[in-house]
This record gives structure tokens, sequence and C-alpha cells, in this order.
């Protein structure tokens, strides 16, 4: 038991608290934290108002398909940190984040319902979206659960996919959005600027020797927008500050590798060594060669410019 963001974090169930027991609970990966999670969390903390219990969310640690099927896993958009601060953020008394393992993934649907949710959790309501499996193989699903659950008197709600424009609000659909570049609209999804996090390495100092140092940002564990460069925020030790953000090769230096370099609009200092957050406000052009550096350097200053403009009218600023 720990705790993190000011929310209960549970790693083990063997031994579940009592004071945690009884409640309501919502199965899922959660990854991001977007509308749709957020509609099923209220509805998740009105079922446990009504049973008198506590809201809880049970996510797997790491994602059971990074495990069965590696190769098909899709990059996450939160790291566990991040997406337990989300769900502290929208209510959530605790979190169980469960380490998976082979005893968990060679459970069958009745055997997971039996051990996990009934004996562990002594759960009383359960909130799901329509397309949640469970037990090895996936071989459970929503009317499955439901003659489980009336079985066991256990209240069932499921919540139906939340709908923007034409097409449902999923993790997939920010993620296409993120890899398309269009940063602003999947913050519309997330209700808040797409995050990555690394950490700070040396580069070749090229940025500051032209007026424009940048933290190169290696070890990110979370998917990345499109190449291009984008207007954001740079978050380190509790401080912000408006940034202009390069994702992708150098090509007036011939560089063809994929960096991400921040330029921390303001900053004087040094971040070696330590991890860097960064949110993505607005993509603000596609990467391209310059005939000359002057060039360059005059559309560097051009992008700092707008990602200070964007920053200072940002709604959630």
């Amino acid at each position: 038991m720990e705790e993190q963001n000011n929310v209960e974090v549970v790693r083990e169930i063997a031994d579940f608290p009592a004071r945690l027991r009884g409640g309501a609970i919502a199965i899922g990966n959660f990854d991001g934290v977007h509308l749709g999670h957020q509609r099923l969390i209220q509805r998740l903390k009105h079922r446990a108002d009504s049973v008198g219990g506590p809201a809880l969310v049970f996510t797997f640690e790491p994602h059971p398909v990074r495990l069965l099927r590696p190769e098909a896993a899709p990059p996450p958009l939160t790291w566990t940190d991040r997406k337990t601060a989300l769900l502290a953020e929208y209510g959530v008394d605790a979190i169980i984040a469960y380490r998976t393992d082979e005893e968990l993934l060679a459970l069958g649907a009745r055997e997971f319902f039996d051990q996990v949710i009934c004996r562990a959790l002594g759960a009383k309501a359960l909130v799901e979206g329509p397309n949640f499996f469970f037990g090895r193989n996936r071989e459970g699903n929503v009317a499955l659960l439901q003659q489980f659950c009336r079985q066991e008197q256990i209240s069932l709600e499921i919540v139906e996919p939340l709908t923007i424009g034409t097409e449902y609000v999923s993790s997939s659909r920010v993620r296409d959005l993120i890899r398309q570049g269009d940063v602003a609209a999947a913050d519309e999804l997330l209700t808040r600027p797409y995050r990555i996090r690394g950490m700070v390495t040396h580069g070749d100092s090229r940025g500051t020797k032209i007026g424009f140092p940048t933290a190169n940002l290696d070890a990110i564990d979370t998917i990345l927008p499109a190449e291009g460069i984008y207007a954001g925020r740079g978050i380190a030790d509790g401080a912000v500050w408006p940034a202009a953000i390069h994702i992708g090769p150098i090509p007036t230096f011939g560089l063809k590798t994929v960096k991400v370099e921040i330029h921390l609009i303001g900053f004087h200092g040094m971040l070696y060594g330590s991890v860097l957050e960064v949110d993505f406000l607005a993509r603000l052009r596609e990467i391209k060669p310059f005939p000359s550096v002057d060039a360059l350097k005059q559309q560097l200053a051009a992008d700092v410019a707008a990602a200070a403009d964007i920053n200072r009218n940002y709604r959630g600023s």
C-alpha cells in the first residue's frame, strides 16, 4: 500500500484493506483518462455513493497485451504516476495498479470474477463500458459479466461510449490524433494538454551556438506526436516555462536522426540529468530545410514568438 497524489495505490490484493472493500469498481486501462473515462468515473462515484463504499479503479501494470502480444501493444498515452494523478483529480478513492503476471493471465473469466472481484475486493458494484472483456483469452464479455453479477447480487452499470462528432472518444482515437500531429484536437478529448516526459541529456549544443538553447529529451516512454515544430510548456521541479518543441530530424544541418528538443522560453540554467515533462498545445509547422543558418535563426525566432503568444492566450494557463 502506498499513497501517490493524495490517493491510495494498492499493488497487492492478497491482503486487500477492509476499508476499501464493499465499494464500486471500474476495471480497465484508463490510458489518457480522456473524456470517455471521465464520464465513466462520474458514474463510478455515483454507484459508490449508492452502495456506501469507496470508488475504486482497477488497472493493470503493465497492460496484459504487453505480455501476451507485445508486438500489438499500442504505445501508452500516460505513465503510471501520471495516470494516478489524473484519476485522483477526478475523485477516485483508490487505485489498484495490479502487477500483471502469468498467474493472473491464466485465470478464466469465472475464476477472475470469483477470486478477484468477489473475494479479494468484495465489490458491491461494477461500472464498465460495453467493450469490456475479462479472463483468459478475453473469454468473458459484458453479457457474461451481467450473468455473474446477477448470481452474486452485485450491481452492474454499463456506460455507453461517449461520441464527439461521428466517432467514439477512445484512447485509440487520441493516439491517432497525436500520431497525425493534431495535438490541439487530442487535447480537447483529454481535457488537458497531451504530456510526455523524458530525461534531459547532453546534445551537441548546436542550439546554444545559434542562440536557441534546447533541452535534448531521451528515454521517452509514451507516444510521440508527429514530426514538426510545436508550441508547448516545459515542467521541471514544479516550475513551468513556455516552450517551442522540435520533433524530428534537423535537415538544415544534414542530421537525419529524430531529435526531441525543447527550447524553454525565458529559462536560464542547467537541466542535464533531470526529468522534464512537456505539454503540447499546438502544432506550428512542419520540419523543412533552410538555405542558411541565418534563415533558420529567423524562422526559429518566429517559432519562439508564436509559442510564447499561444502560451499567453492558452485557456488553461
